[in-house]
């Protein structure tokens, strides 16, 4: 039986499901259990990125590059909630420098995929981003949605990425909506440390380019957190 502690909990189009993914707290290995988590169920248990989930997991033989995380699971149940120093330890053994080095791909300026055709080490990773290098902001291609850009330590920029973060965006979307998005900003930049789990879509083609899309898949900072995001609404 394996002991994980959550480290996304990402949303999709259709409310009902949500996709979850660990790390493993003795081997360092990300899942990513499948099939999908019911929504309802999560809000049930309040299964939250830190909560700590036992089961017995096991990587798909055939899961397909990069999504190399996918695995299936059974008896899987939740066992509370990790504590700070906890979650924070398993961000920081899972870091990679850069989002380049994390994937083993080199981005070009305004690249946000990997092509079809390239692998990849992986499909989720951590990084850690200086606060003030954050920002949460409307789409410029779709007007009324929130996207973040971000630059990481190698100076590379990665602008309008989608946030799958579920908690984090549903509390941006309306703070944006009622025009205090900027108070929100504010408290992440005036945090000590912002990591983020950075992950790839499934592939899908937008404009001729197919392939598998960067997302914001997890917002954290620390030494505080905003409640209301780590909350069901």
């Amino acid at each position: 039986m394996r002991k994980i502690i959550v480290t996304d909990l990402t949303r999709f189009s259709n409310a009902e499901t949500v996709c979850t993914a660990g790390i493993d707290v003795n081997t360092g290995e990300c899942f990513r259990p499948m099939p999908y988590l019911k929504s309802a169920r999560c809000a049930e248990l309040n299964i939250q990125p830190g909560a700590i989930l036992k089961g017995d997991l096991t990587f798909y033989p055939n899961a397909t590059n990069p999504h190399i995380e996918d695995a299936s699971y059974s008896k899987l149940h939740f066992h509370g909630p990790s504590t700070v120093e906890e979650f924070k330890t398993i961000l920081n053994n899972s870091l990679s420098k850069t989002v380049s080095k994390g994937f083993g791909v080199d981005f070009a300026i305004e690249q946000k995929h990997i092509p079809i055709q390239m692998d990849a080490n992986c499909s989720i990773i951590t990084i850690k981003v200086a606060p003030y290098q954050i920002q949460i902001h409307e789409d410029k291609y779709k007007p009324g949605k929130v996207k973040c850009s971000f630059t990481d330590q190698s100076g590379h920029q990665f602008r309008y990425l989608s946030i799958t973060d579920r908690g984090f965006y549903d509390f941006a979307q309306r703070h944006y909506d009622d025009g205090s998005l900027p108070e929100l900003i504010d408290f992440v930049q005036s945090q000590e440390e912002l990591y983020l789990r950075v992950g790839l879509s499934r592939a899908f083609q937008i404009s001729g380019r197919n392939g598998y899309w960067l997302q914001v898949n997890g917002i954290y900072t620390f030494p505080e957190f905003h409640r209301e995001i780590r909350s069901y609404q």
